[in-house]
């Protein structure tokens, strides 16, 4: 063990000049070693003839002799260096594709472990032995290999990028903070990519929310065209039914009224499939910002990842279209058959021909049980309630009382017209409901668009963005249309239907009872939420509740 602790170490065998293994070593009178070149070009720059370890000052200039002994221990020290260099070659990893290999390798080029910011070089496990030992090099800044070491470097000031100016958002130099950036924010550009990288797990948490929706967007796409479908393949039968009674002279109306319905299917499905397409691309392009944000928040190398960012520009997402209005909902076919039938009564009777014909009180039966798959639970909203209006606490009844009871006068509140709204609003697809009305003489029901005027006097029309029909006196009704119309009953309705089909600016009143169409308000724009509307008296002539059916 002793003998092992008085071999020569590696630091003796390296010139103080070059800090390289000795090349032709010569000594000093002082007893210093060093290179014989080194030495020589050392006096050669300097006045004085001196030592470059001790500063020895030397009268003449000593005459340099090679010293055999120590240069044949040098030899023999290369010489083991180089074996084990070999050796830990061998053992090492070759540089395979996208990895980043040693510069000075020759031949064969193995994995580089470091790269050195001062010799712009990086380095295999062997090269990279004299920056861990020599004690000039372990001054050099290291970092894990990456290639194009130049461009780490200030074009201006040839000095490594180790700052980030905040003022200018941009890698800097130690020379550029005193010179071309004076004055300004500077930041380690480890610290401000700690911060970077927070805003990156940021932009990649809110960029998988996008590609959630756009997702959960397409899952209802495809449902709504699924029950497009169905829809579509129950009236195509239910047509078939209704017209096999007919003659051969009015087939072509059946083959007419299956091509309406299903090029109106076609339409349909076509608009879902570009939607689901559009938002398939969005996901795709969310997906590769998403990996690259991901890739990039990983990286430990700060450079790389500031100017990243730059180009990444996280703040701002790629421009996407907002989903969250946009409906694909089942294509209606409510009234299709009707109106062929209507159609064909007409061409029929005009031919004189003797036909039966169909009762439109079956057919009406039979898309009103269609419309009990678009009911909704609508509840009457306090909130919008005139003070003269009392509503039950299911919140299902309202009763106009003679009483003005003291009520916040809010901005929803109705304070002139006895109304009020449902609390549920729809902007999309159909919905069905139905009101029992049997006790009431004078009384109003429909939709209204959500920005109705609610403290003035409200003229009812469609171009004030209310539909709504006026139940008078047991049979008497009137459609506030542009202009009213007046619909005399043959029976007095006991419960109406109101079905409403967004997309299609569709507003129709049914006699639930008896199965009939009361008036349509067709050819509506319907641009913001619509909410269910009830008047129990406009007139203030009777106490009679209405009652929200089940």
């Amino acid at each position: 063990m002793a003998a092992a602790s008085n071999l020569p170490s590696e630091d003796q065998f390296l010139c103080s000049v070059c800090l390289d293994v000795f090349t032709d070593p010569v000594t000093t009178p002082c007893g210093h070693n060093f290179c014989k070149k080194c030495l020589n070009d050392y006096w050669n720059t300097n006045n004085q003839n001196m030592c470059p370890l001790c500063k020895k000052v030397f009268t003449s200039r000593p005459e340099l002799l090679v010293n055999t002994l120590f240069s044949e221990m040098v030899s023999q020290f290369r010489q083991s260096t180089q074996q084990k260099a070999s050796s830990s070659s061998s053992e090492q990893q070759e540089s395979r594709p996208g990895e980043v290999p040693c510069d000075v390798c020759t031949g064969t080029k193995l994995k580089a472990l470091k790269s050195c910011l001062v010799c712009l070089e990086s380095y295999c496990e062997t090269h990279l032995e004299p920056h861990l030992s020599r004690p000039g090099l372990k001054r050099h800044q290291l970092m894990d290999p990456v290639e194009n070491l130049e461009d780490r470097m200030c074009l201006k000031h040839d000095k490594p990028l180790e700052l980030f100016c905040r003022t200018d958002q941009t890698c800097v130099c130690m020379l550029c903070t005193v010179l071309d950036h004076k004055m300004h924010e500077f930041v380690p550009l480890k610290q401000e990519c700690e911060g970077k990288k927070v805003e990156l797990q940021k932009t990649e948490a809110e960029t998988q929310e996008m590609i959630q929706k756009r997702r959960l967007k397409i899952q209802e796409v495809q449902h709504n065209v699924k029950l497009s479908e169905e829809d579509a393949d129950r009236e195509k039968a239910e047509g078939v039914q209704v017209f096999t009674g007919l003659k051969e002279s009015v087939e072509r109306k059946l083959k007419e009224l299956i091509t309406t319905i299903e090029e109106k299917q076609r339409s349909t499905k076509k608009q879902a499939e570009d939607a689901i397409r559009e938002m398939e691309q969005e996901i795709s392009d969310l997906m590769k910002r998403s990996t690259e944000v991901e890739k990039l928040s990983l990286s430990e190398d700060h450079l790389h990842l500031l100017q990243s960012v730059q180009s990444l520009n996280i703040h701002h997402p790629p421009p996407t279209k907002d989903w969250s209005q946009v409906s694909v909902p089942p294509a209606s076919h409510e009234g299709t058959v009707r109106r062929a039938v209507s159609q064909l009564e007409e061409t029929l009777s005009d031919m004189r021909k003797t036909l039966v014909k169909l009762p439109m009180k079956m057919l009406v039966e039979v898309e009103m049980k269609r419309f009990q798959k678009f009911a909704v639970d609508v509840t009457l909203d306090p909130e919008t309630a005139h003070p003269r209006l009392f509503l039950s606490d299911d919140g299902k009844q309202v009763k106009r009382g003679d009483v003005r009871k003291n009520l916040p006068d809010n901005p929803q509140r109705f304070t002139s017209c006895f109304y009020v709204l449902g609390k549920q609003s729809f902007s999309s697809g159909r919905f069905y409901f139905e009101v029992l009305v049997k006790e009431n003489t004078v009384c109003t029901l429909g939709v209204t668009r959500e920005s109705v005027n609610r403290k003035g006097n409200i003229t009812l029309s469609p171009q004030n963005g209310v539909w709504t029909i006026q139940l008078m006196y047991g049979n008497v009704c009137y459609a506030r249309d542009d202009p009213s119309v007046h619909l005399p009953l043959k029976s007095v309705p006991q419960k109406v239907g109101v079905l409403v089909d967004y997309e299609e600016g569709l507003v129709s009143f049914y006699d639930v009872e008896a199965a009939a169409l009361i008036y349509s308000f067709t050819g509506c724009s319907f641009k913001e939420k619509l909410l269910p509307l009830f008047c129990p008296d406009f007139y203030g002539m009777n106490s009679s509740t209405l009652i929200i059916s089940p």
